[in-house]
């Protein structure tokens, strides 16, 4: 291992980590020697994470959370300074994913992507509130309830998960692509503003991944073609290549960068 990849001696918080790219980040980062705060609101399914986190040798905790509540996440962070006394690395992973019409489209053939819910109504305040919540307002808690204990420190690495879905308009994911898009400036303006105190703050986009959230637009071999169609290396991504970016990014290796959006797509925002 590069020494300046090795985590050893630093704890991560990760959200959503009970499966899909959250887990993988969680199980990558603790191959390079991190501890893991395993955070989602399935508690079987975080505790399968910590299992797995536990079996590579690194030490874990499973703490239920649902990252659209302000006061859970701020209990999350109690939580793990209780247990590991300092947390060196933030990742933003927890999120949803609807896809409907924001109204009806009379005379459109709305195809092909399965969509959230049947197409004959408006997206509601719930359901525009509950992306929100969820991929946004859960970013600015989490950031907003670690941040004193790293400026504190004058140490701290937040990275965030966003999404090619950020600067790329698609249709049906109205709320699902401004979320991610303010995810992108959350990140920019947090990086600014602890630049100072040697917070740095970051963003993956990932691109067309095949996780639990997304697997009904890859599940039939059409749907799959069209997801590889439109890649320009024409192969889907593992995610445990996005595993590996957050833990260059949660590294030494990343020392001076702060502000960023990467995307690891296979190409897609390059068009």
């Amino acid at each position: 291992m590069l020494p300046e990849m090795n985590l050893e001696g630093r704890t991560a918080i990760v959200t959503g980590a009970g499966r899909g790219i959250g887990r993988e980040i969680a199980l990558v980062l603790a191959e390079a020697g991190a501890d893991i705060v395993v955070a989602a609101r399935t508690e079987e399914e975080i505790e399968a994470t910590a299992a797995e986190v536990k079996a590579l040798g690194r030490q874990a905790i499973a703490v239920p959370t649902d990252v659209s509540k302000s006061s859970q996440v701020d209990s999350l962070v109690e939580t793990a300074l209780d247990h590991f006394d300092s947390i060196e690395i933030l990742v933003n992973n927890a999120g949803q994913l609807l896809r409907i019409p924001t109204v009806p489209l009379p005379d459109q053939v709305l195809g092909p992507p399965k969509f959230t819910r049947k197409t004959d109504s408006r997206t509601t305040d719930e359901e525009w509130r509950s992306i929100m919540e969820a991929n946004l307002d859960g970013v600015f808690y989490c950031c907003r309830a670690i941040a004193p204990h790293m400026i504190d420190r004058r140490y701290g690495k937040v990275i965030n998960i966003g999404s090619n879905n950020a600067m790329q308009a698609f249709p049906w994911v109205t709320a699902y692509n401004a979320s991610k898009a303010a995810v992108n400036m959350l990140t920019r303006v947090l990086a600014l503003e602890w630049a100072p105190y040697n917070v740095l703050v970051n963003a993956i986009g990932p691109g067309d991944y095949n996780t639990r959230m997304t697997e009904s637009t890859w599940i039939d071999p059409d749907g799959r073609k069209r997801h590889l169609d439109g890649i320009p290396l024409r192969r889907e991504g593992t995610l445990r290549e996005l595993g590996v970016l957050a833990a260059y990014l949660a590294s030494p290796a990343s020392d001076y960068m702060t502000g960023q959006i990467i995307y690891m797509d296979g190409g897609l925002t390059a068009k």
